[in-house]
């Protein structure tokens, strides 16, 4: 075949659309990811994924309000910290702070769309293609090996597995973000409540605009529940009653 013919099978396998999942793997797969959630063990190892997800939202955020990124890192207990560099105040700082606690939620409502549309292929390449620009700022060598881990499982399965085990694992990857991006939205609030995390998003974003902390962690919750709700009814639209 010549390179312009590979080229043409590439880009048509990027944006083509798959069958539709049978029923059973996506109700399947979101009960896989809801244990993974609920249960301390899965969720200890997978958390990693959501704080991937969280400082990259800050550091996407960060350089599309103008400021600098200078370095992501990510901790062995799942923390995380971005640095950029800007104002101290003003909107692009308060849209930064932000950022973090949504983007899990926001990126499964995302992925609920192209399932959908049936765009499996396209959300695994999409998926490794911001974690490569991603890697790029890691400075740390825990934050190096999660996010190279997380690319390398997740192009092997774009480049090497069936379109059934692509199809699961790309709906059990959305269920998760979607139900990964509730939880640690109750974990800052109880930390909060017992006097910890005083430095958290929900705190900073208070000191920055004078809206009381509690007030920003409702909206982190009612954003990623209703990112929920939404994005569970796009993975199961093929069945639902019209």
């Amino acid at each position: 075949m010549s390179l312009l013919g590979e080229l043409t099978d590439m880009w048509d396998r990027l944006l083509g659309a798959q069958p539709d999942p049978p029923l059973a793997l996506v109700a399947g797969t979101g009960v896989i990811a809801l244990a993974a959630v609920v249960v301390r063990g899965p969720w200890r190892v997978l958390r990693n994924v959501v704080t991937i997800a969280h400082e990259g939202g800050h550091a996407l955020v960060a350089l599309l309000t103008g400021r600098k990124l200078r370095s992501i890192r990510l901790h062995s207990d799942t923390s995380g910290l971005t640095v950029s560099a800007g104002r101290p105040t003003g909107p692009g700082m308060a849209f930064t702070l932000l950022a973090g606690y949504l983007t899990p939620s926001l990126l499964g409502l995302a992925g609920a769309w192209l399932l959908a549309g049936n765009r499996i292929t396209l959300l695994l390449w999409v998926s490794v293609a911001l974690l490569l620009g991603m890697l790029v700022m890691i400075r740390n060598a825990f934050g190096l090996v999660s996010v190279v881990a997380t690319g390398a499982v997740v192009f092997a399965v774009s480049w090497f597995a069936s379109p059934q085990v692509q199809a699961g694992f790309a709906y059990a990857g959305v269920w998760f973000l979607l139900l990964g991006g509730v939880r640690p939205v109750g974990e800052l609030q109880r930390l909060r409540g017992r006097g910890q995390l005083r430095d958290s998003d929900a705190d900073q974003l208070a000191r920055l605009t004078r809206v009381p902390g509690l007030l920003w962690v409702g909206l982190f919750g009612l954003v990623n529940i209703g990112a929920l709700v939404l994005g569970g009814s796009l993975l199961t639209s093929p069945w639902l009653p019209d």
